[in-house]
């Protein structure tokens, strides 16, 4: 099962800091033989690298150049991130710079992790050939109530979509917050699941980090 942490803005405000989960995320990954990665601000990737596995929150669809503001896929894999996310609800692109963000994380040697609201959008993205996609109804995120007990409909459709398209494992978000959710998610097919409030907003995020891997 692979954990992913998004620490979307928290540790800049009342989350986590980005360090102390990193360094906690390696602990539990040791400890537990789970696989767990860490997703922080683009200003943190580079220390997180250093501490655990590290995914970019975004990349952009673009080449070194002319790109103000914009997120190279180079940049971050130069940080030391091993993936990154694309397509986050809270960072939606068009399909075209979609397709274009994977070929860009896969052209920097990162995995890419598309993320989409429904089946129909995660067998679409799974067309383009990303690591992983991963389901998360945009109207659970950050509820603690989680997808496989809201609508665990969607997961087992999203699995069965996107096996009919490509051999993508399909991970699963929102409300994510408990072993037991992370079970469900398994019996229903999926390989891991994209937590963020969950973890960064927990007393001890350490501990929550453990809670969901065994």
């Amino acid at each position: 099962m692979f954990l992913l942490v998004n620490l979307k803005t928290y540790e800049s405000g009342t989350g986590a800091d980005a360090i102390e989960v990193a360094e906690a995320a390696a602990r539990v990954s040791e400890e537990t033989g789970a696989r767990i990665a860490v997703a922080p601000q683009a200003v943190d990737l580079r220390d997180v690298a250093k501490r655990c596995e590290a995914f970019g929150q975004h990349v952009d669809s673009v080449e070194y150049g002319s790109n103000t503001g914009a997120s190279l896929a180079e940049a971050a894999a130069h940080a030391g991130a091993g993936g990154t996310l694309v397509n986050h609800s809270e960072r939606r692109v068009r399909l075209h710079d979609l397709a274009g963000a994977v070929d860009a994380a896969h052209r920097a040697g990162l995995e890419a992790l598309v993320c989409a609201n429904n089946a129909e959008q995660c067998a679409a993205a799974a067309a383009l050939e990303p690591d992983y996609v991963a389901v998360e109804p945009p109207e659970l995120i950050g509820t603690g109530t989680p997808v496989s007990q809201a609508d665990p409909d969607i997961v087992r459709d999203t699995v069965e979509r996107v096996g009919d398209v490509a051999e993508v494992p399909v991970l699963c978000g929102a409300g994510i917050s408990s072993g037991d959710d992370v079970d469900a998610a398994a019996d229903l097919g999926a390989e891991g699941v994209l937590v963020a409030s969950g973890v960064v907003k927990a007393d001890d995020p350490e501990e929550a980090m453990r809670d969901l891997v065994t």
